[in-house]
């Protein structure tokens, strides 16, 4: 389980690296509800496609992401909370997400993202 849910953010920073708005949301479910570090409240994978796509033309073109795992918390065999450390260069970004992930027949996805800039940080 760990190896599967480690993997869909090694796909989300391949997604970010190629700045493909679709391979970046690819992990997240299709009905995910998603708030970014802004606060604006997603909902669905098109929504966080269409607007990982407009910053990827824009404000983050040629950045990276990168993610660090801190915790992963198994709620059932089927869903955990998951807590991440992301930072984005070279921005100079940092963020943090808790993520709920859910077992699905084909693999693991994100059902529901809250990502913030901590206070004090970037």
């Amino acid at each position: 389980m760990t190896e599967q849910i480690y993997s869909l953010w090694q796909r989300m920073e391949q997604g970010w690296a190629v700045g493909d708005g679709a391979a970046f949301a690819s992990v997240f479910a299709e009905d995910v509800d998603f708030v970014t570090v802004r606060g604006e409240e997603l909902f669905g994978r098109r929504a966080v496609a269409l607007g990982h796509s407009q910053l990827f033309a824009g404000p983050y073109r040629d950045t990276k992401l990168t993610a660090e795992i801190s915790l992963i918390r198994p709620l059932t065999s089927e869903i955990s909370v998951v807590h991440v450390t992301s930072s984005i260069a070279p921005a100079g970004i940092t963020t943090h997400a808790q993520a709920v992930v859910v077992r699905r027949e084909d693999g693991w996805e994100i059902a529901a993202f809250h990502n913030m800039i901590p206070k004090g940080l970037s």
